[in-house]
């Protein structure tokens, strides 16, 4: 799930600030660890594993024998 919200007018900032927090909260429960990789911020890189589950031990290895040097990492990265 991706919470998109916005608003014109800065005043409301706090209110609708408040509504994406108590909507966050909310869903949690019902929500699975993890994310949309592509949509990963800088923050959310201890949350690699949870996004790959189970296929990031597999990618960790075909990471290790084809870029071992880790040339590729410019992304949400999966080290070597």
């Amino acid at each position: 799930m991706v919470i998109v919200a916005a608003w014109p007018d800065a005043a409301d900032d706090a209110s609708r600030i408040q509504w994406v927090r108590d909507y966050h909260q909310a869903m949690a429960p019902y929500s699975e660890p993890g994310g949309y990789i592509n949509f990963m911020q800088d923050d959310d890189y201890d949350k690699i594993r949870d996004n790959y589950r189970e296929n990031y031990d597999q990618l960790v290895e075909v990471k290790r024998k084809y870029d071992p040097d880790n040339l590729f990492h410019i992304n949400q990265n999966i080290k070597p």
